[in-house]
């Protein structure tokens, strides 16, 4: 059957009265720009002066969006959504390291992350940034083609390691990897080390995803290109399909340095090119795995609906459709019902290091005012016929 995301009862059906009512209070909050930017403004001042705020954010943002502060909080949250059939994606959200010592630390803990999920049947996935691996000006660097140092080959020869340590724990104990696509200028060597990923690990099955950003205009010819390269070599493309994140920072870079946005024209556009992005995948299953990520109900209702009419199990563990944790649970909770396979991503860590993270969900949730403004129907929603 297809999903009804209009069910709140199975949507809700893990919060408490309580939670629903911090909920609907933080989208509320979210729905106004003026309100979002001062508080994170403030939350950013009180961290600085170290006022004791950590409760406060712990209690409200941190608690509806991540997981927990360690693995095992987020393994407790991963466990409840189990019980709805959901399955989770573990993101380390620690953000901002730019060090070679940062960058080696960072690796045992996704690989403890990776030996965590196999324990669990429910974490099929884990998450990772190559910016969390690499200084952002390496990338910079080599995606402009410019000839690298010695020092520079070096460093970059340790990122490769890096990442290809945590695919072979991946591949050695049956958890897939999404690697998250970055801004376009730094894309070419993250969409090179993924292709490099997949190639070695993605020879009986897909261990490894690379990320297909679709607000980008060349992004639809790219990953029919991937998926050529991947059949002309033999494995399996993994086709992690999202619309993007850095619309506001892409087409103010392409104007100030005076070259073409690489972010489509309008949202249709987008939409058109996310859409056909996810048939053509739905249409190719034999050479790849889908993992269908967008808070879209209309794209994730014509996937499901291409899925019953040509016969494909929604259960197949060639598609897993994908929501953050604290958003789109009419999206996530109703597919589940229906059997398909959902995963939520699942940031976690420190409250204090998870703060740029809280802070693009509260951007985003101010600015895509259409979604705030779901969220918050859905809730009333719910609310009301519970009658609280």
């Amino acid at each position: 059957m297809l999903p009804e995301f209009e069910n709140t009862q199975i949507a809700f059906e893990y919060r408490s009265n309580k939670e629903l009512k911090r909920a609907r209070f933080l989208f509320s909050s979210m729905a106004s720009p003026a309100l979002t930017n001062i508080g994170m403004k403030l939350t950013k001042l009180a961290i600085a002066w170290k006022l004791p705020v950590k409760g406060l954010i712990k209690h409200t943002l941190f608690d509806h969006f991540c997981g927990g502060e360690t693995m095992e909080e987020a393994g407790q949250t991963a466990a409840m959504l189990a019980k709805y059939g959901i399955g989770t994606i573990l993101d380390y959200g620690v953000e901002g390291k730019e060090s070679e010592e940062d960058f080696d630390k960072a690796v045992p803990e996704f690989i403890k992350a990776i030996l965590y999920a196999a324990s669990n049947k429910n974490i099929p996935f884990i998450s990772i940034k190559i910016t969390g691996f690499a200084h952002f000006a390496l990338l910079e660097k080599i995606h402009s083609g410019a000839m690298l140092s010695e020092n520079e080959k070096g460093a970059w020869e340790r990122v490769c390691n890096r990442i290809g340590q945590i695919c072979k724990a991946a591949a050695d104990n049956n958890i897939m990897v999404l690697v998250d696509a970055e801004e376009s200028w730094i894309q070419k060597p993250v969409d090179e080390l993924s292709n490099k990923m997949m190639e070695k690990y993605n020879k009986t099955k897909v261990v490894v995803y690379n990320t297909f950003q679709l607000y980008r205009h060349d992004r639809l010819v790219f990953l029919k290109e991937s998926y050529e390269a991947a059949r002309a070599k033999s494995y399996f493309l993994g086709a992690k399909l999202v619309r993007g994140a850095y619309m506001e920072k892409e087409r103010a870079r392409a104007a100030e340095k005076g070259y073409p946005s690489p972010i489509q024209p309008d949202k249709e556009a987008a939409d058109k090119d996310y859409d056909e992005a996810m048939l053509y995948c739905l249409k190719h299953l034999d050479g790849l795995a889908l993992f269908i990520g967008t808070h879209n109900e209309a794209s994730c209702l014509k996937a499901a609906k291409y899925m019953q009419d040509n016969n494909i199990p929604a259960n197949t563990e060639k598609v897993f459709f994908s929501q953050l944790y604290g958003m789109s649970d009419n999206i996530s909770f109703n597919l589940a019902h229906e059997h398909y396979h959902v995963a939520k991503y699942l940031p976690y860590g420190p409250v204090k290091d998870m703060l740029p993270y809280l802070m693009r969900r509260a951007q985003e949730n101010t600015s895509v005012a259409g979604q705030t403004g779901r969220e918050l129907s859905l809730i009333n929603k719910e609310i009301t016929r519970r009658k609280m």
